[in-house]
């Protein structure tokens, strides 16, 4: 039986994002702001693969059951919150409805492209996340970010003037300023599940450059981040704040780390060690190893002579 082929719909403007759940048309052609309660819930009948041309902040209020965060499973019924890029890919499953309470906030970027907030949303590394990555809020940080919502929306609902663009703008940065800091302390919260998550880094990179049984190319932040079913910049992040190292700053290090073993304890060319952990062009190896270490491959095997 041939496999169904999944529909993608490119969704290109926030109006047209009001169409397909049946509501009115935005107040706003580039940012609109709902509340989950006010839409119909309806059930999607067929699996859609979905992609935004705009940013989408959501706020999810009494999810029951159990969230996936990361590898492990949690119980946790207080607000859950979500972020995507413009064209990053959404997969709707068969029978999922919308959120019955919390909040949606669309914004294209041309809203804000020329204030410094067009920079800085780049900076904030969550909005690269996985779905089962997002912010578990606590009672109180929901509340603190359901008073932003609400003066979004206020804003919204305002008829527009002079200082509209600016203030819903000075909102959106205090919502996504409140959004880094409570992430920060969610890592530091799961800190002892991210532990067990760092000997798993460990062990696969080892496991990687120990392998010269086939050919293998440079390991990369993504190959690691997959092996652990973690977005690249989620693993980078959680990394970051356990060990003050980024996900390719351990990479790196334990690769200078196999090339010195190599280089000191075997008769291996310099071009031989480069082809073994995965260089393509052993002057890419010579310049790495130089950068972190101050010497050149040779220069660092002669000192052991």
């Amino acid at each position: 039986m041939a496999k169904e082929a999944l529909q993608t719909i490119e969704i290109k403007s926030i109006a047209q994002s009001h169409q397909l759940i049946g509501i009115g048309k935005p107040k706003h052609p580039l940012f609109s702001v709902m509340r989950f309660e006010n839409l119909a819930q309806v059930t999607n009948p067929n699996r859609l693969r979905l992609i935004f041309d705009y940013y989408q902040i959501v706020l999810k209020k009494n999810c029951p059951g159990k969230l996936q965060y990361g590898q492990t499973i949690y119980d946790f019924d207080e607000g859950v919150m979500s972020f995507f890029a413009p064209k990053q890919l959404h997969i709707l499953g068969v029978g999922d409805v919308l959120a019955t309470s919390g909040w949606l906030l669309n914004i294209h970027p041309d809203f804000f492209r020329t204030y410094t907030l067009g920079q800085k949303i780049k900076e904030y590394g969550f909005f690269e996340y996985a779905v089962n990555e997002a912010l578990l809020l606590s009672e109180d940080e929901e509340k603190s970010i359901d008073i932003i919502f609400q003066q979004i929306e206020r804003e919204y609902n305002f008829p527009i003037d002079n200082f509209s663009q600016d203030l819903v703008i000075a909102n959106i940065d205090l919502l996504l300023t409140y959004c880094n800091r409570y992430y920060k302390r969610q890592f530091i919260t799961r800190k002892p599940s991210n532990s067990g998550m760092l000997s798993k880094v460990e062990k696969i990179i080892d496991t990687y450059f120990d392998d010269t049984t086939t050919d293998k190319s440079l390991l990369t932040v993504n190959y690691l981040a997959s092996q652990l079913n973690l977005s690249p910049k989620y693993l980078s992040d959680c990394l970051k704040q356990l060990t003050g190292q980024t996900a390719q700053q351990h990479i790196h290090d334990k690769l200078i780390e196999k090339a010195k073993e190599k280089l000191s304890t075997t008769a291996l060319s310099v071009s031989e060690i480069a082809y073994e952990l995965g260089f393509e062009h052993s002057q890419s190896f010579s310049k790495l190893f130089k950068t972190k270490t101050n010497q050149s491959p040779l220069g660092f095997r002669q000192s052991f002579n």
